[in-house]
């Protein structure tokens, strides 16, 4: 059933019926839990993991097949996680495991990740909170990222565009925002004139928009833009006269750098990771901080998470239990570090299932306004 409701928040005939509804109880409590949650920080979030036991004897495994969403470009994805295989073989064989191979894939949307996790062809996918609730019935969520804190935590869009450029900061989180970006265009700065005069945007001003969006399951580059244009204006991403869909965040910032876009969404760190290319692959002469300003910002997000297939033939509570102190291990060492930067983590703590409740929440929501 789940699978079918994703498919069906896939499909945009679907989704047109999530306009009209406004700010009802079920927003409030959505937007309610989402901020309870985007406060709790870091390292104190969760009981530390206790060691795993190996097993009395090794356990051999011919391979273990990992899943990445495609957030970034696949190439770069599968060139920078590539260290993951040798890391995670050594950790997974000091647990017990023998590993033969780890086959590292990124998938052709999130979706496609979460399909494989229910079909058991993919063992382990690192996923949002968004792609996880809705394919919880065939994944188990065994951790949480957490990530560096950014310099500017706000939910005013001008305050972003006052005090850019952004940067990290040392604090770590397990919570990001999503941000409404507005580019070079004439349209673009037009929106973002406004915002920094401190006027409210209209919906006439963001439905003559050219927009990019990510695939329905994307927090940062659909879900809760879409929550966020409810609340304010009682629309939806699919009531929006002029979008098209981006398959990365990458082709997202080229088309806004190129003008055939002028708003985008995405996760608030998105203009660092994109900071060099926007000059030297995008071709422009000016800085992405000098071309871009922020027009709207989301609620937190919980942060991604390393899920599990149920359906796989290999996973049982021990390999759970030892990929969860391998996969923090990892994350607790520069070298893993340095791997799973590509998607902005910098270690991770345990999860649980409840801690997504507040993506559920919003999930609900949408679903409820079909």
């Amino acid at each position: 059933m789940k699978r079918f409701f994703a498919m069906m928040i896939a499909g945009i005939s679907t989704m047109a019926m999530l306009a009209g509804c406004g700010s009802n109880a079920s927003t409030e409590t959505s937007t309610e839990a989402s901020t309870q949650d985007a406060s709790v920080a870091t390292t104190e979030t969760a009981e530390t993991t206790e060691n795993a036991e190996a097993p009395a004897e090794t356990v051999k495994l011919d391979k273990l097949t990992i899943g990445f969403v495609p957030s970034r470009e696949p190439d770069e994805i599968v060139t920078a996680t590539e260290p993951l295989k040798e890391l995670l073989t050594t950790e997974l064989a000091g647990l017990g495991y023998e590993v033969g191979e780890v086959d590292i894939t990124v998938g052709t949307s999130f979706e496609a990740v979460g399909e494989g996790l229910s079909a058991g062809t993919i063992d382990i996918g690192l996923i949002p909170g968004s792609t996880y609730v809705l394919y919880d019935d065939g994944c188990d969520v065994i951790l949480t990222a957490t990530r560096n804190g950014l310099s500017i935590e706000s939910d005013d869009a001008k305050t972003w565009n006052d005090q850019k450029p952004t940067g990290p900061v040392d604090t770590q989180v397990t919570f990001y925002r999503a941000l409404i970006i507005a580019g070079p265009s004439e349209a673009g700065q037009a929106v973002a004139d406004k915002v920094n005069n401190g006027e409210e945007l209209t919906w006439d001003d963001l439905n003559g928009l050219n927009w990019s969006v990510m695939s329905s399951s994307s927090p940062a580059g659909y879900v809760y833009p879409s929550l966020w244009l409810q609340n304010k204006y009682d629309k939806h991403l699919t009531d929006l006269a002029h979008t098209s869909l981006s398959d990365n965040y990458g082709t997202a910032f080229a088309r806004l750098a190129s003008g055939q876009v002028d708003v985008l969404v995405t996760y608030a760190d998105a203009r660092r990771d994109q900071e060099e290319k926007w000059n030297s692959e995008y071709g422009r002469e000016a800085s992405i901080w000098d071309e871009t300003n922020v027009i709207g910002v989301t609620d937190g997000i919980y942060n991604d998470t390393i899920s599990v297939s149920k359906t796989s033939p290999i996973m049982d509570e021990n390999l759970k239990a030892a990929l969860t102190q391998a996969f923090i291990n990892i994350g607790n060492t520069e070298a893993g570090k340095e791997v799973i930067s590509i998607y902005s983590h910098n270690g991770y703590v345990e999860a649980k299932s409840e801690d997504y409740d507040s993506e559920r929440a919003a999930q609900e929501l949408i679903m409820s306004m079909q």
